[in-house]
C-alpha cells in the first residue's frame, strides 16, 4: 500500500531516523550545478556535451584575448 501523502512512497520505506541535509554541505562544496534552459538542454543533453561545448568556447575566448587590437582588425 502506498503512503497517503505520496503515492510513490511505499509503507516499507522508513525515513524516520533520517537527518535532513546530512550531506548538503559536502555536496555543495564539491558540485557546481547549473540549470539549462530547455532549448539548450535539447542541444546538449549530457554533461559531457555541455562541458565539451564550454571548453571549445573557452578556447575561442582565450584565442581572441591573445590577439592584439591591431591584429584583431586584420583577422576580421
Amino acid at each position: 500500500m502506498a503512503n497517503q501523502n505520496d503515492p510513490d512512497m511505499l509503507d516499507d520505506f522508513d525515513f524516520s531516523g533520517g537527518i535532513i541535509g546530512k550531506y548538503a554541505k559536502r555536496f555543495s562544496e564539491e558540485t557546481n550545478l547549473v540549470r539549462l534552459d530547455e532549448d539548450v538542454a535539447a542541444i546538449f543533453p549530457t554533461s559531457e556535451e555541455v562541458n565539451a561545448a564550454l571548453r571549445s568556447l573557452g578556447e575561442i575566448i582565450r584565442h581572441h584575448e591573445n590577439i592584439s587590437p591591431t591584429k584583431r582588425s586584420s583577422v576580421r
